[in-house]
């Protein structure tokens, strides 16, 4: 089922996630609501949904992965990251990251190149995995969501812009 996204003033998004204790049938089937949900944005389209981000403040999201599949990951934890950007990466490679609470908005924020994540799968089972680039950067963005941090708050203390994308025009605007 189709949810809806709540908006960046809702409080789901500003709590810290709470842990998953038991897989259920509940669970595996926010799981789904949240690929349903995921594969139904279209503008803008979206790459990321954490459980919070539909009102369910629970340590679960969905991303897609490299394979351009959706994929589930429960009560992750970043074992490790590295934040260098690599010497080959230009400018004009750079992510403006948007926020399908927050939509038509985007900005660059700095996110790890590769992290170790520890999570479950939907079947339970403990899983580490490496991801690297944009698979990084979209981690990275849903675990923020699961401490109740927008990516706004990283526009604002790196003191960058943000901008709106709107009638197919880019503006700056002030925050």
């Amino acid at each position: 089922m189709i949810l809806k996204i709540v908006d960046s003033k809702h409080p789901a998004l500003r709590q810290k996630a709470k842990e998953i204790k038991k897989i259920d049938k509940k669970i595996k089937k926010l799981a789904q609501d949240l690929i349903d949900t995921l594969e139904a944005q279209k503008d803008p389209e979206g790459v990321g949904l954490a459980a919070c981000q539909v009102g369910k403040p629970l340590s679960m999201f969905a991303f897609l992965d490299k394979d351009n599949k959706i994929k589930i990951v429960i009560n992750p934890k970043l074992i490790s990251c590295k934040k260098t950007v690599p010497q080959k990466q230009k400018k004009k490679d750079k992510i403006l990251e948007g926020c399908l609470s927050l939509p038509n908005f985007y900005g660059n924020v700095k996110r790890p190149v590769k992290l170790l994540l520890e999570y479950q799968d939907l079947e339970g089972k403990k899983r580490r995995e490496t991801f690297t680039g944009f698979q990084a950067h979209i981690i990275a963005h849903e675990i923020d969501h699961l401490n109740g941090i927008l990516f706004t708050d990283h526009i604002l203390k790196e003191k960058k812009p943000l901008f709106e994308y709107k009638n197919g025009e880019w503006e700056k605007v002030e925050i």
